[in-house]
């Protein structure tokens, strides 16, 4: 990752409301250059909001935002030097894949030799050599939305915009254009800001993420930190799965009045007796349920005392039929006191 003492976007303050609904509340970021940066969050939480203003299709209530340290109030989208892939695609039906590229110069009067050498290197770029001549219609989805990739890229913008360009793909091909997509921008080198409700795509492909909700960012961080370490109960929730707990529960295990989530992969399952290292957490509860997952295994725990956690456990060596087997049976639950989170709000 690339970093320069002038953000890419910042955002300052920046409000945005549409009547008495305040879509974007109060957020302020930087976008650092060369950065693969994520805002995730569920739908109306103000992440699309905030690209669109970035594109300039939206303008703030109120705040400001910088592109390379430009003010971006009062500049036109076509004057900002950015460019958006939409989850739609928007290629041009009537037109070659080639036409369809060549698009961005072809307004800009580059000649037309530059033109196609230009849409070869795109191609290539993307994966397509020799597919300049076929239309969008007889494309897969996957590779339509490395067109529309292609289209964005070779106008050559300091700032990509991503709005849910993989929605529309089935999960495996979605999981093939995570790294795909990670990849390119590393090649090219410029900042890519994508806008997902997905959190594998933001784990997987973002150098920092922004998790979004009700028009406010709840936490910034890699995503190693969004994950291990959230810092309120709704980060905790919508990212992963996590045992949220509080309450007379919280204060027995901690120490402390506090609410604080562990995740079910941190929680070691043992037969009732299992002796507990010093420092460890521990609690005694019975299987109400076991959903087997294939590569894990997902147990629902009464905890003795009144609340459930879940617990994840990998299928090394148990068979479906081990794992179906433990319902019904007393367990102990025993986790590293360093996997409580606190958590605020």
């Amino acid at each position: 990752m690339t970093t320069t003492t002038t953000p890419a976007v910042r955002f300052a303050g920046v409000t945005r409301h549409f009547g008495t609904v305040r879509a974007v509340d109060g957020v302020s970021f930087e976008v650092y250059d060369g950065e693969f940066f994520s805002m995730l969050g569920p739908s109306g939480s103000g992440k699309t909001t905030c690209l669109r203003m970035i594109a300039g299709f939206e303008q703030p209530t109120s705040g400001s935002i910088t592109i390379h340290g430009r003010e971006a109030a009062g500049v036109p989208p076509f004057e900002r030097d950015v460019n958006t892939v939409f989850q739609d695609y928007a290629l041009f039906p009537h037109m070659t894949v080639a036409q369809n590229i060549a698009y961005g110069p072809m307004l800009k009067r580059v000649g037309r030799a530059e033109r196609e050498r230009q849409v070869e290197e795109m191609l290539d770029l993307v994966r397509l050599p020799g597919y300049g001549g076929r239309k969008p219609a007889h494309l897969s989805g996957g590779q339509r939305q490395r067109v529309a990739l292609a289209r964005a890229l070779i106008n050559h913008p300091r700032v990509l915009l991503l709005d849910e360009p993989l929605g529309a793909l089935d999960l495996k091909l979605r999981q093939e254009m995570q790294g795909e997509l990670k990849a390119i921008q590393k090649r090219v080198g410029i900042t890519f800001i994508y806008v997902t409700h997905d959190q594998e795509e933001a784990l997987t492909m973002s150098d920092r993420v922004a998790v979004f909700s009700q028009g406010k960012i709840e936490q910034i961080g890699a995503p190693t930190e969004i994950y291990e370490c959230p810092r309120t109960t709704f980060v905790a929730g919508f990212v992963g799965v996590s045992n949220i707990i509080g309450g007379d529960l919280a204060e027995r295990l901690s120490g402390e009045r506090i609410t604080f989530a562990v995740r079910p992969e941190k929680i070691r399952m043992a037969s009732p007796d299992a002796p507990v290292e010093h420092g460890a957490v521990s609690l005694t509860g019975r299987v109400a349920e076991v959903v087997y997952l294939g590569m894990h295994t997902r147990y629902i725990v009464d905890v003795d005392g009144g609340s459930q956690l879940t617990v994840a456990a990998q299928n090394l060596d148990a068979t479906p039929g081990d794992a179906l087997a433990a319902r019904g049976r007393p367990v102990r639950l025993i986790w590293r006191r360093e996997h409580i989170h606190p958590l605020a709000g």
